[in-house]
């Protein structure tokens, strides 16, 4: 584990504040009622951008091996995500042919929620997969599966049992890597001659212009530009060929990769022109990134005058959703059971718990027909469509949904 303030992709000092969030718990750390009178564990969530790469990231307080061996996130809970699964495994196969052949791998594969979409489709699939109780609900359907992080070790133990991907894929994890070189050094053994990578995670281009300072929590070790993340696999000897902007977790890319040296996959008009678009907003320029403080500052004053002017007139507030990013916001803004009364989770992973921090009860969503809240605080905003149409009989009484990210919005 270091936590030192040096850069983790290019070693430079870290001197630069991106934003300061205060002391925070794990974001995905939620707690047994037995545990609510104990000490509960803080961190700094204080950011930084590397002022030679522009890498945004937060120093190293507890080791992977901690945060994610025993993990409380499944992704077949959602059903937008398994759909977006769903399509994206069409797409891969559509354009790039992978068949019977093909051997695709996923790094952090979580409970199978994509690899059963391949497996469906007779395309032989391998999962990898730190959490050993996620792993176990893959093995479940069947799905093959490999208990550990990914990274040059575990990249060579597949390499030297012939293993190599023609398709290695990994959704949201990159952002959730200590040692961002090993990983990436570990993609690049992984990888067959003329195989292809896809990488998706927030992009910070969007964290920024939409507000989405909830998405930083320990668990997310660094957040990436199109420009930094080019150069991480540059230096790897991997090329990105091409690049999707899509609308997941607030805004997504999905970067196409491949061997450097791979002359068959040539670089997309795609790619120069998010660079331009990047360079053009100012991300190659450190003042752009100092710049967003005091924007976070100016919005956890406004989630909190508007809680505070409506809790005076008597409602009631209820959230929906148990998110990492939900932690987030909570804790920084020291909104506890005072402003919201329970939360509720589909997940049963999740119920009869507690949220880090806050200690707000995490209950099923029926209890919301108990109580009949005025507001329902939508915690997964980018999932806000599809938990409104699951939740939309709040409305017999006048209830209404809230979001607090980019901006304070009620939706009658």
């Amino acid at each position: 584990m270091n936590n030192k303030k040096q850069c983790r992709f290019c070693a430079n000092p870290l001197q630069h504040t991106f934003v300061d969030l205060g002391m925070s718990p794990m974001a995905n750390s939620y707690l047994k009622a037995e545990q609510l009178q104990r000490m509960e564990p803080f961190y700094p969530l204080h950011t930084y951008v590397c002022g030679k790469c522009y890498l945004v990231q937060l120093p190293e307080f507890e080791s992977p091996e901690h945060i994610f061996s025993d993990y409380a996130y499944f992704s077949s809970y959602s059903d937008s995500w398994l759909k977006h699964a769903r399509d994206y495994t069409d797409r891969m196969i559509s354009r790039f042919g992978f068949d019977q052949h093909s051997q695709v791998i996923e790094i952090a594969s979580n409970d199978g929620y994509l690899l059963q979409y391949f497996k469906e489709k007779k395309v032989p699939v391998l999962g990898i997969e730190p959490a050993a109780n996620v792993a176990e609900a893959a093995i479940a359907k069947q799905i093959p599966t490999i208990v550990k992080f990914f990274g040059t070790g575990t990249a060579g133990e597949l390499a030297d049992e012939g293993r190599h991907a023609d398709l290695l894929l990994g959704n949201n994890v990159l952002a959730h890597v200590p040692d961002l070189n090993d990983f990436v050094k570990g993609m690049k053994i992984a990888l067959k001659q003329h195989g292809i990578i896809t990488m998706e995670f927030p992009h910070l281009m969007r964290l920024m212009e939409e507000n989405q300072f909830d998405t930083i929590y320990h668990e997310h070790f660094s957040y990436f530009s199109f420009i930094t993340v080019k150069e991480v696999f540059a230096s790897h000897g991997l090329k990105i060929f091409d690049v999707d902007e899509l609308s997941t977790h607030g805004g997504s890319l999905r970067i196409y990769a491949c061997h450097s040296d791979n002359s068959s996959k040539l670089i997309e008009q795609s790619v120069s022109a998010l660079i331009k678009r990047e360079n053009d907003t100012g991300f190659n320029k450190l003042e752009h990134y100092v710049s967003f403080a005091e924007k976070v500052k100016q919005t956890k004053r406004n989630i909190l005058d508007f809680m505070i002017r409506e809790k005076e007139r008597g409602k009631s507030f209820v959230g929906y959703g148990a998110p990492a990013k939900g932690n987030t916001l909570l804790n920084y803004c020291g909104i506890r059971t005072d402003f919201i009364d329970y939360t509720v989770d589909r997940s049963p992973h999740k119920q009869g718990h507690f949220l880090p921090g806050v200690h707000i009860p995490i209950c099923e969503p029926d209890k919301i027909k108990e109580t009949r809240p005025d507001y329902l605080v939508i915690l997964p905003w980018n999932l806000k469509d599809e938990i409104m149409e699951q939740m939309s009989y709040i409305r017999e009484w006048g209830g209404k949904f809230i979001v607090f990210i980019p901006v304070v919005r009620v939706i009658d």
